[in-house]
């Protein structure tokens, strides 16, 4: 038996995150189950109660494995590399592809746990009449196959990153996009008309690398996106592209398990100060921010806890920060111009809806990814240490520290505001609605980054900090939408609404009137709510903060 296979299973099994997971899981699929349990002990022969409890626990597994099972290989090679034990590895009898499958199969077999977890769950699903079991095989498939693609894909970054933390969030970030941003071509391009038949088949095909049209046509709702004209079916379509990404993944990585897997060599570069007097003229009139300048000194109106974290933070330098000001200003302007050229099918309020939920996963991308290290980093890299022996207090630091990070989340909201403007331009009478949507996703922005800090803060690992923050926000924001997805059966009217006051993305979807979110009075409620829970989520950060400044 390959010896990395019980190396990394049984790790992975001794973690408490592991098992807080799968007993967390377990509840909640056995509970989606016993809510819809018929209590008359009479079984639905048209199938459509259990149907109802089928697509809900469909969802929820699939958002289980999704966020689930990407943290574990996203750190894999990278902790073996770190700590020295890949190159003994590399230099052990054992070949390249045995490392790689010991690895995987370890991760693998966890994903198995997860879906073994609701196996009790859809046996009483099935067990409720009018679904055959070609529906659970189909749909266990899919999420083993999905299971496999993102092994493969966190195993690929996790050999390129230098840091366990930067591998979780890269492993997140493409997860994000490829479960949402690869269904945008095929929703633009198909039955307008705009590229081709060359442009609508490769949007479908981007479409198919995307577990969610596999599920939906499972679970008996139709296709994302299909407008009611025929493309390529989602489930055959990702199963194809499934494999065969699975399969150039892994061999991308195993080409990379060799000793050059270490050789980091980089060009040292210049200072743009020590340059001649008219290249410095030269790279000041060409670049809006030199990143080859020496930065000056810290001035006094500055905190200067706010500028060490943007001076050291890859993301806050700058120039990083600029370039993804205008991605996200260009992509807002370029979406909502595309979706204008098909608004009698659309609508405007199908376009603001799209434009609320990618503003919302840039939120939920980026303030876990930024968030959760503001303690956490300074802990496992030995920093906190240094700072407790400067003259700045508590509350400096920690402002300073969210400030960093609340700065970067406003200017990439701030950057999409094109998008609203071209929205008003079209629907002039949306304009309040869609000012209470941008204090809507303000408040997102603010829950999002208090949940980060105070979650993040209570952990010394970087990279553990970063994987639970990722799943608790994940679930916060998420676990509304699926309720809206069971309203009516299993969840009437009342507990759909209560559940969307709990996240300010439920507000700005209905204040959008999106589709399915019309009948619902959220405002402005939701946002006291998302006040009070972020409050204490600063309050449990502060507590943090000052438990650990005065630690020994």
């Amino acid at each position: 038996m390959n010896p990395v296979i019980r190396r990394e299973f049984i790790g992975i099994l001794r973690s408490p995150r592991a098992f807080g997971m799968l007993a967390c899981l377990t509840l909640v699929f056995s509970l989606a189950v016993l809510m819809r349990w018929p209590s008359d002990a009479s079984v639905d022969l048209s199938g459509l109660q259990s149907l109802q409890v089928f697509r809900i626990f469909g969802y929820g597994l699939m958002t289980g494995v999704v966020f689930l099972v990407p943290a574990f290989p996203a750190t894999s090679l990278v902790n073996e590399k770190n700590s020295g034990t890949l190159a003994l590895l590399l230099n052990s009898p054992m070949s390249a592809l045995s490392i790689y499958l010991g690895k995987i199969s370890g991760v693998l077999l966890f994903s198995v746990l997860v879906l073994l977890c609701s196996l009790p769950a859809s046996a009483a699903c099935y067990a409720m009449g009018g679904i055959g079991g070609d529906k659970f095989l189909s749909l266990y498939l899919v999420l083993g196959l999905l299971a496999l693609q993102y092994t493969t894909l966190g195993m690929l970054i996790s050999s390129y990153v230098q840091s366990s933390d930067s591998a979780v969030r890269i492993t997140y970030t493409a997860v994000f996009g490829l479960l949402f941003l690869t269904l945008l071509p095929d929703a633009f391009f198909r039955g307008t008309g705009v590229g081709g038949d060359f442009a609508a088949t490769a949007g479908s095909w981007i479409r198919s690398l995307s577990p969610l049209p596999a599920v939906m046509e499972i679970v008996g709702q139709g296709d994302v996106g299909s407008f009611g004209l025929k493309s390529i079916p989602g489930f055959t379509g990702f199963i194809v592209l499934g494999v065969l990404s699975a399969a150039v993944l892994a061999y991308w990585t195993i080409l990379r398990l060799n000793h050059r897997i270490f050789d980091q060599s980089r060009s040292k570069g210049l200072i743009t100060n020590e340059r001649s007097f008219g290249s410095q003229v030269y790279r000041r009139l060409l670049y809006v921010v030199d990143p080859q300048r020496r930065k000056g000194g810290i001035p006094w109106y500055l905190n200067p806890v706010m500028v060490k974290e943007f001076r050291c933070r890859r993301f806050g330098r700058s120039q990083w920060l600029l370039r993804l000001v205008c991605v996200c200003a260009v992509t807002s302007m370029v979406l909502t111009y595309m979706a204008a050229t098909s608004i009698t099918s659309w609508g405007v309020e199908t376009i603001g809806a799209l434009l609320v939920l990618l503003q919302v996963l840039l939120v939920i991308v980026l303030a876990p990814s930024l968030g959760s290290g503001l303690i956490s980093g300074e802990r496992d890299s030995g920093g906190w240490e240094l700072l407790r022996m400067t003259p700045i207090s508590s509350l400096r630091l920690v402002v300073g520290k969210l400030m960093s990070v609340a700065w970067t989340l406003m200017l990439v909201l701030m950057a999409t505001l094109p998008g609203y403007v071209m929205m008003v331009l079209i629907a002039p009478e949306l304009t309040l609605q869609v000012q209470q949507v941008l204090v809507c996703l303000l408040w997102t922005s603010v829950y999002a980054l208090a949940i980060s800090a105070a979650v993040g803060c209570l952990f010394k690992s970087t990279a553990v900090s970063t994987s639970i923050t990722y799943v608790v926000v994940i679930a916060v924001f998420l676990f509304p939408l699926l309720v809206w997805l069971g309203r009516d059966a299993p969840f009437g009217f009342g507990t759909v609404q209560t559940a969307l006051l709990t996240t300010p993305v439920g507000a700005a979807l209905s204040v959008i009137e999106a589709p399915g979110f019309e009948s619902y009075e959220l405002l402005p409620l939701s946002w006291w709510i998302a006040g009070i829970l972020s409050s204490l989520m600063f309050l449990v950060l502060g507590v943090q903060v000052w438990r650990l400044s005065r630690a020994v």
